[in-house]
C-alpha cells in the first residue's frame, strides 16, 4: 500500500514556494548608454526551437523600462558561490547605483545584443524580446534566446532556486533516466 503524505491547507500565495522550478538568474540590460543588473524568479520556458523564454518583470522595477525600450537582455545564471551577491542585486535599484561596480561584477560583451554578459557567472542566455503582446497588460515578457553560453564544468552547477521569505533551496542531487527515454523526447 503506498503511504501518502498528510497535508495541510496552505496560503494560495505561498504556492509559489512550490512551483518556481527555475534557478534564480541575473538579467543584465544597456539603454541609453547605462547599464543595470535585476535579480529574476520569475521564468518559465516556453518553447525549444526557437528558444523562447517568459519572465514577469514588475513595471516598478528599474529593469523594466530599459529592456522594454531596448528589446533585449541577458539572463546570467549565478551559482552558491556569489549568493549574497545575488540578493544585494535584488535588494537595490539601478537608478540609484551602477550595480556592476558596486558588486565588483566583471561585465563583458555580448556577441548578439548590447546588453553585457556576467562574467562571474556559470552562463549567459542572450536574449532578444520576441513577443510584447502580454507586456503591457501583465508585465510578462517573451524572448528569444538568440546566443548562449556556458562554462563545461560543472555539468550541474550548484544554482539558487528562491523560494520566499528570504530563503533559497540549492540545486541538489542529479537523477538520470536518459534510458527510459525515447530520442524525439530527449
Amino acid at each position: 500500500m503506498t503511504a501518502f503524505p498528510a497535508k495541510k491547507d496552505l496560503p494560495v500565495n505561498l504556492a509559489r514556494r512550490y512551483l518556481e522550478p527555475g534557478p534564480i538568474v541575473l538579467v543584465s540590460s544597456f539603454w541609453q548608454g547605462k547599464t543595470n543588473i535585476m535579480t529574476l524568479g520569475w521564468h518559465t520556458v516556453l518553447e525549444f526551437t526557437p528558444s523562447l523564454i517568459g519572465c514577469l518583470i514588475s513595471s516598478g522595477n528599474h529593469s523594466f523600462a530599459m529592456i522594454r525600450d531596448s528589446g533585449e537582455c541577458v539572463f546570467n545564471l549565478p551559482t552558491t558561490a556569489i549568493t549574497d551577491t545575488v540578493v544585494g542585486i535584488g535588494n537595490t535599484s539601478g537608478a540609484d547605483i551602477d550595480k556592476f561596480s558596486h558588486f565588483g561584477l566583471t561585465a563583458a560583451p555580448a556577441q548578439q545584443v548590447k546588453a553585457p554578459l556576467i562574467r562571474e557567472c556559470h552562463a549567459n542566455f542572450e536574449c532578444r524580446l520576441y513577443d510584447d503582446v502580454l507586456i503591457e497588460r501583465y508585465n510578462f515578457f517573451i524572448f528569444e534566446i538568440v546566443k548562449a553560453h556556458a562554462a563545461p564544468s560543472p555539468k550541474h552547477p550548484e544554482t539558487l532556486h528562491y523560494t520566499g521569505d528570504g530563503v533559497f533551496m540549492v540545486s541538489g542531487k542529479i537523477i538520470s533516466r536518459r534510458q527510459q527515454f525515447r530520442p524525439e523526447m530527449l
